[in-house]
């Protein structure tokens, strides 16, 4: 995923685990550090890139910091999701073939 774009927007990240999200600021923290050296060498072409890495930052950051405070909901790891609709699947077979036998009946 590019950072720096609309990709990373505010409603997108409400979809990420707390895991991905530190995985995302410390991929965005190691860009921000490249662009400032090439900055520092002379050799950045987009000055604008450093600013939106920042704000991606930023971004992140409040994410983060309002899932501490309970302002935002974290999501449902999805292991839990699938095992959940297995679950459900399961009972759903289990339910049908006695349907079956009291038609029959």
């Amino acid at each position: 995923m590019a950072l720096g774009s609309k990709q990373l927007a505010p409603s997108e990240l409400d979809t990420y685990e707390d895991q991905r999200l530190v995985e995302e600021l410390r991929k965005a923290k190691e860009e921000l550090f490249n662009l400032r050296f090439q900055s520092a060498t002379g050799q950045l072409d987009s000055h604008g890139r450093l600013r939106a890495v920042k704000r991606d930052i930023a971004r992140i950051y409040t994410v983060v910091r309002e899932r501490e405070l309970g302002i935002r909901a974290t999501p449902a790891p999805v292991e839990a999701v699938k095992k959940a609709s297995k679950a459900k699947a399961k009972k759903a077979d289990a339910a049908e073939p006695a349907a079956e036998k009291e038609e029959a009946e």
